[in-house]
């Protein structure tokens, strides 16, 4: 037994160690830190301390997992059963009480943050002094987070002005001007993505999907078939690509209604791939192409795609040799070892539990009129919910949220 063997025997005797779904929450040996060991990675268990991430091979605090659950399941007659270990906890109510009763003032403190490396143009001419673009934004996502009207919400931006979050409470118009604004989204999208980085040492596994979200404008038309006037309530498209671990969204585009989604996997993964080390992508059907396999793999990534009823082992003559060849590599993998696949493909659904909570707390329909108000809504909402993990991440795995090297 090694070094760091024996200080992982020390740690798991004396520390209490926590379990988060498939992740362990260690108590460092010398300061009151912890780290986020994860003994399910398809490549080795991985930890978040600075030594496994400048070795990359088992820490002593990876050593404390085993022990743990080697400890834990030796049966009575002194067997080991480790490899038949089954992940279950239970849910670390001081932790979440405390995630939930205090995450308002800790969404407001890390938009904060975010908002800190927008530039504010100095203002050209005479006239009303402008309201700051930094002060804007922030305003804009956190009355998406309230979930009220603007005019409601302008008590909320009142208190954060007192809070020295903004320089001064706008007006409720301010905020639907900005919600407007097509200079907005580009923005968002960077925000959403600088929110996740955080989670980077816990994130190797990602999901993609899409989802709608309706709107207040209704499209009428005469169905000349049926001799009737027909209404329907018109919608806009996220896609989206999440950790599935945290459900922390890492990128995001909003599109037209029937846009589809074969074509946003690849932007998404390269956004994705500017902060996070991506070991493997899951997607539904809808995204099975030479292309976004090629993508993935590219990437670094084990793609976990299903292939259709009539997809052939040969793919497609047009392209390349190598394209075809990984082709009939995943094919082959998805119909001869169909239990192994699906162990790793169940993974996906993370991306629509993600929906579900962004959705169930910020709602599934955006009230702004116009396609760029809407697009900019829904990435409100997203940013939302990403500012929410992070608070979460806070509480139960220990994560500080830094944004832009700097501390929030």
């Amino acid at each position: 037994m090694d070094e760091r063997e024996q200080r992982g025997q020390v740690i798991a005797t004396t520390k209490k160690l926590r379990r988060k779904g498939d992740l362990w929450i260690v108590p460092s040996q010398g300061s009151g830190g912890t780290y986020v060991v994860d003994p399910t990675e398809q490549h080795g268990a991985t930890c978040s301390c600075p030594d496994f991430e400048t070795r990359r091979e088992k820490c002593k605090h990876v050593f404390a997992v085993e022990f743990t659950i080697q400890r834990e399941t030796v049966g009575a007659d002194g067997s080991s059963v480790t490899e038949a270990f089954r992940f279950t906890y239970r849910q670390e109510w001081p932790a979440y009480n405390a995630a939930q009763t205090h995450e308002k003032e800790h969404v407001a403190a890390f938009l904060h943050g975010l908002c800190a490396a927008i530039d504010n143009p100095p203002q050209q001419g005479r006239g009303r002094p402008r309201l700051p673009l930094s002060d804007a934004v922030f305003c804009a996502v956190m009355k998406v987070y309230g979930g009220t009207s603007g005019r409601r919400a302008s008590v909320d931006m009142r208190d954060y002005a007192t809070k020295g979050y903004i320089d001064k409470a706008p007006h409720y118009n301010s905020i639907f001007n900005i919600l407007e604004s097509p200079a907005l989204t580009p923005i968002l999208k960077t925000m959403i993505e600088e929110s996740a980085r955080p989670l980077r040492l816990v994130e190797s596994d990602f999901a993609v999907d899409s989802s709608g979200f309706s709107t207040t404008v209704y499209a009428r038309w005469f169905d000349h078939k049926y001799g009737r006037e027909k209404v329907a309530n018109e919608w806009v498209k996220a896609h989206i690509m999440i950790g599935v671990k945290t459900n922390v969204v890492t990128s995001a585009e909003v599109t037209a209604a029937y846009q589809h989604d074969y074509a946003h996997l690849q932007p998404l993964l390269a956004r994705t791939t500017k902060s996070f080390n991506v070991a493997a992508v899951s997607a539904d059907k809808a995204y099975l192409g030479h292309d976004n396999l090629d993508a993935i793999v590219g990437a670094g990534a084990f793609p976990l795609i299903p292939f259709k009823s009539n997809s052939t082992r040969y793919g497609m003559n047009s392209h390349s040799k190598e394209s075809r060849a990984l082709w009939r590599r995943m094919h082959d993998f998805f119909t001869h070892n169909r239990e192994e696949f699906l162990q790793h493909y169940h993974k996906r659904s993370n991306v629509e539990t993600t929906f579900h909570m962004i959705k169930s707390k910020f709602g599934s329909r955006v009230r702004s009129k116009t396609p760029v108000a809407q697009t900019n809504e829904v990435l409100c909402k997203v940013l939302c919910h990403n500012l929410c993990c992070l608070v979460s991440a806070f509480y139960e795995l220990g994560i500080e949220a830094t944004f832009w090297g700097v501390a929030s």
